[in-house]
Parts: structure tokens; sequence; C-alpha cells
């Protein structure tokens, strides 16, 4: 008696070829918001996913990283409840329980980016490998089972995302490294954790970890955490993890790691001559692009200095038919771009057109406490560009000091005409005052505008509004603004005498 035949699965691949207009390979963000926005134009769309669609936002970044935090946060406001007259005694986190609230909000977002969801546009979805043979077709090996599938289209875009990099440091190979990628797969705390970089995902995770309970110690081989953000913002950061008892060791690297006998545990030795125990070690140290048997030579797909799929400023590739969006494109690693430029190469590819990239006024939030969230051009290179920079320090903010959380700032960026060049917030929700920022870089908005909009209070948008106030008062000080004011005054004086 023969087994019986298994069932098909609902996104496997017919035994024939296909002839599609865009061919879609991954299904993260950048590649859900391109084949569904495609499929919306009416062209006929398949989309390529060899793992779980939803890609690593979904799964190992953006939602189980923000639900452990939120954790992380919500333990360490009771330990501090103090300050405000609230005392909790004896705060107990049961780490499993938070590992089940990571999953269950994954699992609660995960039909949103559903291959039914997808299908619902009328576009197709194969789960399924996919391989570029030539110019204009490739080769999808479904994950199934089934027969592998020719595929030719007329365009295609590359949407594979990125993935953890791990050091080639002596010793490491003989242990079990946890990345960003397979740290929602404990199931116990660890007592002892290790972290290398201090970039946003280092610090994000090296934090949380430490309000949940675990020691931890974070390695970093620049001079400050966060090195690519605004230097106060890093310092204010700092001052914050020493506060949740993270041992901070900057201006340090790995010279060797030396595994213990479990495999998980070890001792990393470090150029400053110290070591530190743990009983994990993380890794943080950035991501490479996921192009491994993509078949990018037979498309004539070239790769730029960094081994990121090079793109111009439309996303198109070196073949003129091929377009790529998200992380493998080497642009900024956020999943609001990835949706942005997935749209906007769908967009190009099937209606010919050559919109570019905006690259000026994309915002960006790091979730450690105090929040880091940025836009456009840097108060550092503000003078370079002949801008000058207001400033409001949360300590004078009405909010921050109600809620006792007044270490912080805001500042803007503005050149000679009052218009907003950039921004940086640090406090609590910066991430959600920021978009106000953006939109004043992206639209070109000066202080004024936002100094006669009327802003709710008491909010920390409330520090941004007085940003743009303080820009104002300087103008009107100056000059011709400031002469025409004063005479005005005199003859609305002399007038109502």
């Amino acid at each position: 008696m023969t087994d019986a035949p298994s069932p098909a699965s609902p996104h496997s691949a017919p035994a024939t070829a296909l002839d599609v207009e865009l061919l879609v390979i991954g299904g993260g963000t950048a590649g859900l918001v391109a084949a569904k926005t495609a499929a919306r134009f009416g062209a006929s769309t398949l989309l390529v996913e060899a793992h779980r669609m939803g890609g690593d936002c979904l799964w190992t970044g953006c939602l189980p990283s923000k639900s452990f935090i939120a954790a992380a946060d919500l333990a360490a406001r009771a330990r501090d409840g103090e300050r405000l007259g609230v005392h909790v005694d004896g705060v107990r986190v049961d780490f499993a329980a938070v590992m089940r609230h990571v999953h269950a909000a994954i699992h609660e977002i995960e039909p949103a980016d559903s291959a039914e969801v997808v299908e619902a546009t009328g576009a197709r979805v194969i789960m399924g490998r996919a391989r570029f043979t030539g110019p204009r077709t490739a080769e999808i090996v479904p994950v199934d089972g089934s027969a592998a599938v020719t595929v030719r289209f007329r365009q295609a875009i590359i949407a594979t995302g990125s993935a953890p990099e791990v050091p080639d440091l002596p010793g490491i190979d003989a242990l079990e490294v946890l990345t960003s990628d397979d740290v929602w797969d404990l199931t116990e705390q660890p007592e002892r954790l290790a972290v290398l970089g201090a970039g946003a995902i280092g610090s994000e995770l090296s934090q949380a970890f430490a309000r949940l309970g675990t020691q931890v110690t974070l390695v970093q081989r620049n001079a400050r955490v966060l090195p690519k953000e605004d230097p106060d913002a890093s310092t204010l950061v700092a001052a914050a993890m020493e506060h949740d008892g993270i041992d901070v060791r900057v201006s340090t690297t790995v010279e060797r790691v030396e595994a213990g006998e479990d495999g998980r545990a070890g001792i990393l030795h470090l150029s400053d001559g110290t070591s530190v125990a743990f009983d994990r070690l993380l890794v943080a140290l950035g991501r490479s692009p996921r192009i491994a048997g993509l078949g990018l030579d037979a498309a004539g797909v070239r790769l730029d200095e960094r081994g990121y799929v090079a793109v111009d400023s439309a996303l198109r590739t070196s073949n003129r038919r091929i377009w790529s969006a998200g992380d493998v494109s080497g642009l900024p690693q956020f999943t609001h771009i990835a949706g942005v430029n997935g749209s906007l190469a769908a967009t190009n590819a099937v209606l010919g057109l050559r919109r570019a990239v905006d690259a000026d006024a994309v915002p960006r939030v790091t979730f450690t406490h105090p929040e880091v969230a940025a836009v456009g051009l840097a108060p550092t290179d503000a003078a370079a560009a002949g801008c000058a920079v207001r400033e409001v320090q949360h300590a004078h903010t009405d909010r921050a000091i109600a809620e006792g959380s007044v270490e912080g700032f805001t500042r803007l960026v503005v050149d000679a005409k009052g218009r907003v060049r950039g921004a940086v917030i640090v406090g609590p929700r910066a991430g959600e005052s920021i978009g106000e920022a953006a939109l004043a870089v992206r639209q070109g908005i000066t202080t004024s505008a936002i100094a006669s909009t009327t802003h709710p209070y008491p909010t920390y948008s409330d520090a941004l509004w007085n940003a743009a106030i303080a820009d104002v008062r300087v103008r009107l000080e100056r000059g011709a603004v400031a002469g025409a004011i004063r005479m005005l005054a005199r003859w609305r004086k002399f007038t109502t005498r």
C-alpha cells in the first residue's frame, strides 16, 4: 500500500511555466507592498517567498523587539515609581510570560501579512526559492517539493532583505551565538548577557534585558553608544544604560572568545586586557544583504562596493527590467523605508515612471530610554550648511516635568529662510513627535508655520512647538522685520492717542 499524496499547499506552484508582468522576490515589507501595489494597478503579479511572509520586521525585528521593550519599560517604571510617590515592592519578572507576550503580538499581526491578504489584491503567491536564469527569466523551486517552475517576467523586483552578521572572532565558532534573528527563541532569561555592538539593535536589546533583570555587559568598538546619532543623545542614553545597571565598555574590541562546555556560556577577552564572563552572547554588529542563490550574475544585476544590490535613484538595477527595494538595496534599513520604496519600485516598474527616492526626509527612531529620533540635516552639520539650531531642553517642557522625565531635548535645524531642514528629539515618545518634523523637512515648512499652528498642551510635542517659536522670535528681533515691527508699534501708539 502506497502513501496517499499529501494535499497541495494553497500557495504551491503549478507544474508549468508562467508569464507575469511583475515578479517580486521576497515577502517582507518591501515585497509585500510592491506586490500589492502592482496588483492594484492591474498588473499580473507573482510574489515568491522562501521562508515566511512578513519578513524580519514581523518575526525578528520591529514587532518582537518593541513588544519586549514594552515589558522592560513597565518593569523599570515600577521600580522607579517611588520618584513620583508610588512604591512598588518586589517587582518580579516572569521571563517566559514576557516571551509569550512577544509571540502573541507577532501572531496577532501575522494575518495582515499573509499570502491570503496579498492574493486578495489579485497577486499570486508561491512559497519557494527563486533564482534568476537570465535577464528576463527565473526558476522557482517550491518549498513543498513540487516541480520547479520557469517564470518569464516583464519586470522584477528584488526584495530579499538582510541578515545579521556574526564576526569572525577566534573561538566564536564553538559558541551558540544569539542574534536579533533567534534571540526570540529564548525560553529562559540569561543571568549574564554580553552584547557586542551598541548601534540601535544592540542598545535597545541591552537596555531591555537589563530592565528585565539580566546582568548586561555592552561592548562597543566606537567611543560612544549610538555612534550614528547626535553626540548629546548618545551621552543621555549611555547615562540611562548605566542607571539600569549595564556595564558599558566603549572603545573596546573582542580579542577572542572562550566557549564554555555547554557551548552557550563563555568568556570574552577584550582589547583592554579585561575579560567578561557570560551565560549567553548576543551579537549586534550590523547586517548583510540576502543575495545568495539569487542568480544575479545571470540576470545582469550588479552589486555595489558593499555587496548590496546597486540601484539608481529610481531603484532600478543594472538590468533595466529589474528593480530592488528594502534592505537588500543598501538604502537605510528601516521598515518604513522598505514599505515606501517597495511601493515606489512597483510604481516605476509597472507604470514606467522614474520617481526618485526621497533621501532627505527619512525619520529614524531608536527605542531606548530615552528614545532618540532624528530626521534630515543633523545639528552637528548645521553650521556648515548655513543653518541655525534652535533647542528646547525638556527640563523646560511642562509635560516632561509633570512625568519626572526631564532628561532630553528637542533641536530644530533651520535654514536662512526659516525652513526646517532637520530635527533631533530625545526623550519619552520621541518617535511619536518626529513625524511632524519629518513632514516639515519633506515639505519645506517654516518655523513660522509651525509656531502659528496651535499644539495641544501639555504634551512632549510642545517642545518642538517652542523650538519653532524660539526661531521666530530670533527672526523678529533682527534686520528689516524687527525695524518694521518697531515702526508699526510707534505708528499704532501715535494713532491711538
